[in-house]
């Protein structure tokens, strides 16, 4: 059933997880309200009169402690690529380069070796090169295994090429790329339902064909660089949006005022893995859709006549919504 922006609550149980949405979104805005240079996915920094830098950072959060359990370190270099390189071409960026940071309480040089070796990769595929890092060692701060890792993009945009939403229109179509799971947003929410439903990571739910559960919830996170780049000198796009913490709220950060979304959910294909999670934690349809991205990675938003172009160029987007008036 098809949704307004404006009536999906925020997520009571992500919040007994120990996660704030809302918190996290008012941080930004006061933020954002101090600093104009702060966008809605990445910062623009302008380089000359012709091409803009563009930057930003993040890391995976706890799904760290799945993987480390599951012994998916290659994987988790990918979701820390993904995780900026994602956001930094919403606004028609091409990825530069990527700096990484691995901390933890005592360096194991196979364990970090074995992350970086991912992250390389991954930046191969988005087309950036990985310029170098940071390791820091905190004994008694992270207890091995543990660590944390953090990643930061670098991109350029011409002026000319920038898509920042402001010709979005009431009627125009979102277009969506498939995500490969949870990617790397509401762990804490999965591992809090693991914990209390006392589900087994070994376990292999028919519904995931073949597939363990901790397999499945440490799938890497899909990289659109390669995909995005492909289309934007074939068809006009208005906006993009990564679909990230928060879920469909992430269309709305790329629409001018006045402009909201509203997407058909049953057009969504929700991976399996996330559906055997919502279902485990009894978690209802409309707070799910706020926390994970429930299949939906990325989003186009285009003119209705752009469609046929795109999904001849991406025969993996599928329509899933359109932009309206704000009530």
């Amino acid at each position: 059933m098809s949704q307004p922006h404006n009536s999906q609550p925020l997520a009571p149980a992500y919040t007994r997880a120990g996660v704030d949405i809302a918190a996290g979104e008012e941080l930004v805005e006061k933020i954002r309200a101090s600093n104009p240079s702060i966008g809605g996915f990445a910062g623009l920094y302008p380089l000359d009169d012709e091409r803009f830098l563009v930057g930003c950072t993040d890391g995976v959060g706890t799904k760290i402690e799945l993987s480390l359990q599951m012994n998916r370190l290659e994987e988790l270099g990918q979701d820390l690529v993904a995780m900026s390189v994602n956001d930094l071409i919403v606004c028609g960026a091409r990825p530069l380069f990527f700096l990484d940071y691995f901390a933890c309480g005592k360096l194991d040089v196979e364990q970090a070796h074995r992350v970086i070796h991912g992250i390389q990769k991954a930046c191969q595929a988005s087309g950036c090169v990985l310029l170098g890092g940071e390791t820091a060692e905190m004994p008694g701060f992270y207890q091995p295994p543990k660590f944390d890792i953090a990643g930061f993009a670098v991109g350029e945009v011409h002026r000319v090429a920038l898509i920042d939403g402001q010709s979005v229109r009431a009627g125009d179509v979102i277009l969506g790329l498939p995500s490969t799971g949870f990617h790397a947003n509401g762990y804490s929410l999965v591992r809090k339902i693991i914990a209390e439903q006392q589900l087994d990571l070994k376990s292999r739910p028919e519904i995931l064909q073949g597939q363990s559960l901790g397999e499945a919830l440490t799938h890497p996170t899909a990289l659109y660089p390669r995909a995005v780049q492909s289309i934007l000198n074939k068809v006009e796009v208005k906006a993009m949006a990564h679909i990230t913490g928060g879920g469909l709220r992430n269309i709305q950060r790329v629409l001018p005022k006045g402009l909201t979304h509203r997407v058909d959910k049953s057009s969504i294909p929700c991976p399996p893995v996330i559906r055997y999670i919502a279902e485990a934690g009894n978690i209802p349809e409309e707070e799910a859709f706020t926390v994970w991205n429930m299949g939906l990675g990325y989003v186009f938003i285009v003119d209705e006549k752009n469609i046929a172009a795109l999904m001849k160029e991406l025969p993996q987007a599928f329509v899933c919504g359109e932009i309206v008036q704000a009530q």
